[in-house]
């Protein structure tokens, strides 16, 4: 038996190889224009930007390396390229998926370090310490990724048979300490990590915004920043877990049971979704984030008329990175300028 040819339909191999089509091109779409935002105000952004802007190559990098095989594959009604193709896109699937999720989780961390004085001039977090984070990401992930290449785990077919990821259903007996550990590193602990980090942000803002309310003070600016952040980081860590809880569920179930027990068009449904998840995260920053959606407009080649760029350019900087100019608080000059200083350079997060 040919294990590489499709289970499904052709009618749903096309569909499948339209679906992943369009994932491809807005991913991206979105993460090539969260890239050019970084670059155009490189000079002005702050270490914990970095994080967000290598979340962004993570899911393009994905996008790039794995989806337009899929695509082929699809409409070929057959895996192209055989085992070394197979081993090649498992591979490369879980480096990537490793390398958000520990992105996710070191944003989470480095978001709470920041959260613990809201009104502190001093950088706690650096240029250098954030780099090493960004390496540390990126060598964890790829050392799970070549475990399976050393003997620990395998890369195998999807039962459906147009894709390739970590043979879930041929580790029952061998592989299965694998399964645990990855489950356990790679899913439970960064998922604990983001819940606890996210909700001491939380409580520390509920209890400032408290604090301030019960001195008779209006909401202070930076507060209003962190909780905005706080609402991008959390909707952007709730969507990769989230797309990607139904797939570690089916791989949970064909390990306990039998994968035939699985339709193939069962099994398909989770790996497409799973795959929508290096769309979101442009999109969430598009839709909370006005800074970002403002500097999206004011790129030439999305510009209607040459006029509407025109005024888009004039516009002061202060008046784009302001998170609200119509509420400012009673503080002194120098926190207002940190507060603007903030204001302007969390364009991303």
């Amino acid at each position: 038996m040919d294990i590489y040819a499709s289970t499904l339909s052709p009618a749903l191999d096309i569909g499948a190889g339209c679906y992943l089509l369009v994932v491809t091109v807005l991913s991206i779409v979105g993460n090539v224009l969260v890239l050019v935002m970084a670059f155009k105000r490189w000079s002005r952004m702050k270490p914990p930007e970095l994080l967000s802007v290598n979340l962004a190559v993570t899911d393009l990098g994905a996008t790039v390396t794995m989806y337009p095989l899929a695509v082929a594959s699809a409409w070929s009604h057959h895996w192209l390229g055989g085992d070394g193709a197979c081993i090649y896109y498992g591979l490369v699937g879980f480096f990537f998926g490793i390398a958000s999720i520990m992105n996710l989780t070191v944003l989470a961390v480095v978001r709470f370090i920041v959260s613990l004085n809201l009104q502190s001039p001093r950088e706690k977090i650096t240029w250098t310490k954030v780099k090493m984070l960004c390496m540390w990401t990126w060598l964890y992930a790829l050392i799970w990724a070549l475990f399976p290449i050393l003997g620990w785990g395998r890369y195998g077919p999807e039962p459906f048979g147009l894709s390739c990821s970590l043979a879930w259903g041929e580790m029952k007996h061998s592989g299965f300490s694998f399964v645990i550990a990855v489950f356990s590193f790679n899913l439970a602990l960064p998922t604990v990590i983001i819940i606890c980090c996210y909700s001491s942000i939380a409580i520390k803002l509920y209890f400032t915004y408290r604090k301030s309310m019960n001195h008779g003070h209006r909401i202070p600016n930076i507060v209003k920043l962190h909780r905005r952040l706080l609402v991008i980081a959390v909707l952007i860590s709730l969507g990769f877990i989230g797309c990607w809880t139904p797939y570690g569920l089916v791989s949970l179930w064909s390990i306990f049971n039998k994968s035939s027990s699985i339709p193939p068009e069962v099994s398909l449904l989770p790996c497409m979704f799973a795959k929508s998840s290096t769309v979101y995260n442009p999109m969430i920053y598009y839709i909370f984030s006005q800074t970002f959606k403002r500097e999206v407009k004011k790129l030439p080649w999305l510009c209607l008329h040459s006029s509407m760029c025109r005024v888009a350019n004039s516009v002061n900087d202060n008046s784009i990175y302001m998170v609200s100019a119509d509420i400012k608080p009673k503080v002194t000059a120098r926190s207002t300028v940190h507060e603007s200083i903030e204001s302007k350079t969390e364009i991303f997060d």
